[in-house]
């Protein structure tokens, strides 16, 4: 069996018709909502790039700096054969724990996109021969069925992202990899930790414009894929402390009352002037609420790093009762409107 497999769990439109369902939905509720998600494509991903190695944003670097710090311990902890990444990319701060892992058999790597899933396969199958990559094709928010490999696997859902989702997202995506784990499966979980707001706000809007950059370019995926006519001239890129639901909102503010054109959707979109369009939501946590939301999730959190200074946290937790939580389905502070 070749070393590299390629799975695709995904149809070959889902892309495109998330995008129009995503776009339809948001667009139409208030407020007016675009998933981060669309912000990555080639260029989006980029600058995103970019992003992670601006002073300001500390998050990349600080996961880092615990993970080539604990990587031996949370390897022991976990005891993986398989470790299944969630949310992939290039698999850059993986290798830091795949170098720790010597039992390690398989590592599958999970993203929607097929093109970074097979260069980063390729490229660890040349730097640690006898590793299996076994990469998954998927939407890690959606129900997923992963590979049969050997036990014990390490589940690993890093960069903070948990972060981009509300509340009860949360907590259901964690009840749904609950009950895709085993009793002796592990997971490991980025949390970026509630901070001063001056620090938390220049993350997410930095000196050179590189955020701002990245947050329009959302309108420029709407503009190409779906034939709309947003200005991005006329949007100003705004990020918030939300100090009540303790996270960074990432907005699109509208200068001008307007009114966008989306022909693929037969859509027209108005805006006031000053109206926003949330784009991205990004939590910050505290260990109480971290280990009271993997609990409500059937997990104990079993152990918690966190990077000097108390920038960010890495937590391992075990899957040890089924899922107690319930939420609503719908979102508390979205409403639509259509």
């Amino acid at each position: 069996m070749s070393p590299f497999r390629l799975t695709r769990t995904l149809p070959e439109d889902a892309t495109a018709a998330a995008l129009r369902a995503d776009v339809l939905h948001g667009l139409t509720c208030s407020p007016k909502t675009l998933p981060p998600k669309w912000f990555y494509d080639a260029h989006g991903s980029e600058l995103f790039d970019k992003i992670t190695e601006l002073p300001e944003y500390y998050p990349t670097r600080a996961e880092r700096e615990i993970l080539a710090a604990r990587a031996t311990e949370i390897a022991a902890a976990s005891g993986a054969r398989t470790l299944v990444e969630l949310g992939s990319g290039s698999s850059e701060k993986t290798r830091l724990l795949l170098d720790a892992l010597p039992g390690l058999h398989t590592y599958v790597p999970v993203d929607v996109s097929e093109s970074a899933l097979a260069q980063a396969g390729h490229a660890l199958i040349a730097e640690c021969p006898g590793l299996n990559v076994h990469a998954l094709v998927a939407d890690f928010t959606a129900p997923l069925l992963l590979p049969r490999t050997p036990g014990p696997r390490l589940v690993a859902f890093l960069g903070g992202t948990i972060g981009n989702l509300l509340p009860a997202e949360r907590v259901a995506f964690l009840a749904s990899l609950r009950v895709l784990m085993a009793p002796n499966d592990v997971l490991l979980l980025g949390i970026d930790l509630v901070k001063d707001e001056s620090v938390l706000v220049a993350a997410y809007d930095d000196a050179a414009g590189v955020t701002a950059e990245f947050n329009k370019n959302v309108l420029t995926v709407v503009n190409r894929e779906l034939g709309a006519d947003f200005d991005l001239a006329v949007f100003e890129h705004v990020a918030l402390w939300d100090a009540e639901h303790e996270w960074i909102e990432m907005r699109l503010r509208s200068r001008t009352e307007q009114t966008v054109k989306i022909p693929a959707l037969d859509l027209a979109v108005d805006f006031t002037a000053g109206e926003d369009l949330r784009t991205e939501i990004s939590a910050k946590f505290r260990q109480a609420g971290v280990r009271a939301e993997l609990e409500a999730a059937g997990f104990d959190l079993t152990q918690w790093f966190t990077s000097p200074g108390q920038l960010y946290g890495l937590a391992l937790a075990t899957p040890v009762r089924p899922p107690t939580a319930r939420f609503p389905a719908e979102d508390r502070i979205t409403t639509c409107v259509r």
